[in-house]
């Protein structure tokens, strides 16, 4: 399996590491190797936020290099313009213009509503995406999830 590459954007607070870190979880439960790297820059004051995940068989370096990610997930539009050098030719961009976050049980859930709408383009099985929200989040926030991720689905 050819490594898949996975960039995460935004702001500090908007949960870009936290939902970085539950498809991190998701993919290694599923048996590939996983890397990740972070850069968190301003971020407690509301300055850029990456993270990248990385997965296959075998990945020998936590940073996705320009031009090589196959999905760019941005949680804030600013954001866009600073982290679409690193998207491949082809690759798949997804923004919070993708939400109605209207429906969102909290605008906090932006971050889990982004990954229904990224679970969209792979073929795991839904209950996984479920245990590793459930793994990664406080008990209270489970009901919400659900719900923001079947909202970033589209169901």
């Amino acid at each position: 399996m050819k490594t898949v590459n996975v960039k995460f954007a935004g702001l500090g607070g908007t949960g870009v590491i936290k939902a970085s870190d539950v498809f991190a979880e998701l993919v290694f439960e599923l048996g590939h190797d996983v890397k990740k790297a972070e850069v968190h820059g301003m971020s407690q004051r509301g300055g850029s936020i990456a993270s990248d995940v990385r997965y296959g068989d075998k990945v020998e370096s936590p940073m996705i290099p320009e031009g090589e990610a196959d999905f760019l997930v941005v949680f804030d539009e600013t954001q866009v313009i600073v982290n679409e050098v690193f998207l491949k030719k082809g690759g798949t961009l997804l923004t919070e213009k993708d939400i109605d976050v209207t429906k969102l049980p909290n605008i906090k859930s932006l971050n889990v509503a982004m990954l229904g709408k990224l679970s969209r383009y792979f073929d795991f099985p839904p209950e996984k995406w479920d245990i590793a929200l459930k793994k990664l989040f406080d008990p209270k926030f489970h009901a919400g999830n659900a719900e923001a991720f079947k909202i970033g689905r589209g169901e």
